[in-house]
């Protein structure tokens, strides 16, 4: 499911190449990404856009990042819950932080788009549910291993800082980072992940213990 889910992201990201060099991709992302103040304005057709707009990139660096984040932390999180498990946890966890940057941002007219309010509740789970795997990552110029408690507390640390810098912005027609949705996805995948694991067997299936980011 998780290399599913890259080959989905990659794929609906071809999609809209070609719609660039056609002209269309400022349309498309206005229709299929998440609009704060249509959706609270129950604009019809709006819906829908809570699942697309998780496959729609803005660019090569937000696809490849977000691509990276999945494909290290989420192989291991699918063994441990199972393909379909998996699957809900992930969509859940993507509607609660377009949720969250929704309800941070009401007025707001700038699409919401991107996976990574997903994958960081697949990040919020994987440190709870291994936060002493090792991951091999670069540190000022040097790759090291590092435990995951460190490199995703980072991460989630540095979401959090810049989240609340953000909301001193005063213009939110200007599209940016949609940290909120991060801090929020983070913060569901941690609250989810063990009612997730009911039924399931404690050593699960799980059988690395370092992974590469």
């Amino acid at each position: 499911m998780t290399y599913g889910l890259v080959a989905v992201n990659v794929i609906v990201f071809l999609f809209e190449l070609f719609l660039n060099s056609q002209g269309q991709l400022n349309q498309f992302i206005i229709a299929w990404g998440v609009v704060p103040a249509e959706l609270l304005g129950q604009a019809a057709g709006e819906w829908p856009t809570l699942l697309a707009s998780m496959c729609i990139h803005g660019g090569w660096a937000h696809l490849l990042g977000n691509m990276l984040y999945l494909w290290v932390f989420g192989d291991n999180l699918e063994d441990r819950l199972g393909p379909i498990r998996f699957i809900i946890f992930y969509l859940i966890g993507g509607l609660i932080a377009t949720g969250t940057q929704v309800a941070i941002e009401p007025q707001s007219t700038v699409p919401t788009i991107g996976a990574s309010g997903a994958i960081a509740a697949v990040l919020g789970g994987y440190l709870l549910l291994f936060p002493r795997a090792r991951i091999r990552t670069l540190v000022f110029r040097f790759i090291t291993e590092v435990p995951a408690l460190i490199v995703l507390g980072f991460w989630f640390v540095y979401q959090f800082f810049f989240g609340i810098a953000s909301l001193s912005e005063v213009d939110t027609q200007v599209g940016g980072v949609a940290f909120f949705a991060h801090i929020g996805g983070f913060v569901a995948g941690m609250l989810l992940i063990h009612p997730f694991q009911l039924g399931i067997e404690p050593n699960g299936v799980y059988s690395s213990s370092r992974d590469d980011l």
